[in-house]
């Protein structure tokens, strides 16, 4: 299963986002190649307004609960509505450095 496209479609759906990015950032954290564990989703949607924050990111949960029980680890969730996204300027966070596993600074 390509867990990218299976989020991107599930949110896309569910959502009708303005700007969707998923990124897969599994490279950046100490895993095996390939192995499709952790992903940065981005999603500027109409269906946020009035949501608190904590329930934006329920419904990314609840949208992503199949591959939350197998093989993704962490979902980093950048939950907008559009005029927090024009307000930011349209742009997307950076994510930290892993320090997970052996890559720990000593």
């Amino acid at each position: 299963m390509q867990i990218k496209a299976f989020l991107e479609t599930t949110i896309e759906s569910a959502l009708s986002p303005r700007y969707l990015e998923v990124v897969d950032e599994s490279f950046m954290h100490n895993v095996p190649e390939g192995a499709q564990s952790h992903f940065k989703v981005t999603v500027v949607s109409d269906a946020f307004e009035g949501k608190r924050l904590i329930a934006r990111h329920r419904e990314i949960n609840g949208l992503a609960a199949e591959v939350l029980q197998g093989p993704v680890h962490a979902l980093a969730l950048h939950t907008y509505t559009p005029d927090e996204w024009e307000a930011r300027g349209g742009q997307t966070l950076s994510s930290p450095h892993c320090l997970g596993g052996s890559k720990h600074d000593k």
